[in-house]
């Protein structure tokens, strides 16, 4: 192990950390980052997440607009890491069915539960909620050792371990080194790892709407000539998300209109079809930008969450694939630590690489043609728009197919994380 040194950090005094063999580093401390710390913690190993931000803000994260559609897999994880407990009766929301809707379109493609299961399609819940959930039962097992303002500008990897220096001089050793970090992760750069990112040239704005008329539990995807409207319900009947995906002009000028002129704004762009919209938060604008890592992993290195595979949100998947991620290499290393092998070997990390990659690839492949076609309002296009909506209509099965694949529950030995050592058969 390498000798510790002394220093201060804004007049505080540190030492260099050498992490025991076994130790994992998480670099980020988001939803994923957090999560991936929860389910190493319930495989019995020990972590250290190194966040740059503040790392006291973390315990109650600021509320930034967003709302994670869950599926059952995902909320089955999130039981048994014990985060589903933390959310607020307020914050759940369930999703009992799901509308595709095409230009001027009244009735759109339905998706319901699937025959014979009265369960909702999924559940919305903040990201700030998942956020602490998340940081309270981290922090609580015991295992996690989280460090704020603790910036990493390099990564040397080694035979037998990897070294994160961090920008004010501080090195951390481990066996393995996650990052957890962001979609345009500095950690993925620092080892030389490249992303497939596609700028989709729009800006999604999210804002919370109260309307006169019941949403129905109801989620909208609206793709309107020129625009991209969804609407999320919340836990109250008369309160949603609204979700409005624009060219960066319309989007600064929607920003700018105080609440008043955004809720007639928005009335407007959803034909008033829950009525008067009258806004009861702030807006929130983010960038549109689709991330796929060439590579997963890295020596004694692993992606995870919006760092490994950042989605457009239109499916909703991208926090239930940064989870499945998570759960799955937790497993691996879980389960390397129990036998005594080495949780940075390549053939583990190559396990996980290719079964997160089967796991992500179609859907974020699909989701970008998804995308170029119902964004694309050229008139050729339209036509082929109300095709391809008429043609999965009158499909068999088809609707139930991908209701099933929202509402489906992670199969017996496939879900190793979370604590549960299931047998062998």
């Amino acid at each position: 192990m390498a000798a510790p040194a002394a220093g201060f950090h804004c007049g505080v005094p540190f030492r260099a950390v050498a992490i025991m063999p076994n130790d994992v580093l998480i670099i980020g401390a988001g939803p994923s980052g957090l999560c991936m710390a929860r389910a190493l913690a319930a495989a019995g190993v020990s972590s250290t997440v190194l966040e740059q931000g503040d790392a006291a803000a973390l315990a109650e994260p600021a509320d930034d607009g967003r709302e994670i559609a869950l599926t059952h897999a995902s909320r089955a994880s999130l039981e048994r890491l014990g985060l589903w407990r933390h959310f607020r009766e307020t914050e759940i929301a369930p999703l009992a069915r799901a509308l595709v809707l095409d230009g001027d379109d009244r009735d759109g493609l339905r998706f319901d539960p699937p025959a014979g299961r009265a369960a909702p399609l999924g559940w919305l819940v903040p990201q700030h909620a998942i956020r602490r959930a998340a940081h309270a039962e981290a922090l609580g097992s015991g295992r996690v050792e989280l460090l704020g303002h603790a910036r990493v500008t390099a990564l040397d990897p080694g035979p037998d371990r990897i070294t994160a220096t961090l920008d004010d001089g501080r090195r951390f050793e481990a066996r393995l080194a996650i990052a957890a970090d962001n979609r345009f992760s500095s950690s993925r750069r620092a080892m030389g790892i490249a992303a497939d990112q596609h700028d989709f040239g729009k800006v999604m704005i999210v804002v919370q709407v109260r309307h006169p008329l019941a949403h129905a539990a109801t989620a909208w995807e609206w793709f309107r000539y020129g625009q991209t409207l969804a609407l999320l319900p919340l836990h109250d009947p008369h309160a949603s998300s609204a979700v409005l995906t624009l060219m960066p002009g319309e989007a600064a000028a929607f920003m700018a209109l105080d609440a008043e002129a955004q809720g007639a704004a928005l009335t407007a762009r959803f034909d008033g079809r829950l009525g008067t919209m009258r806004v009861a938060t702030r807006a929130f604008a983010y960038p549109l930008v689709g991330v796929y890592a060439t590579r997963f992993t890295g020596p004694r290195f692993a992606l995870v969450g919006d760092a490994a595979v950042g989605m457009h949100p239109v499916t909703a998947h991208g926090f239930n694939f940064g989870l499945a991620g998570a759960v799955r290499l937790a497993g691996l290393v879980g389960e390397a630590q129990g036998t005594g092998a080495d949780p940075g070997a390549r053939a583990l990390l190559t396990r996980y690489a290719l079964g997160h990659r089967l796991a992500t690839r179609p859907l974020y492949a699909a989701t970008r043609l998804v995308v170029d076609l119902f964004t694309d309002d050229r008139p050729p296009n339209r036509v082929l728009r109300k095709g391809v909506l008429g043609l999965a209509a009158h499909l068999p099965g088809f609707r139930q197919l991908v209701a099933r694949g929202l509402v489906a529950r992670p199969a017996p030995n496939r879900d190793p994380a979370c604590g549960e050592r299931r047998p062998r058969r």
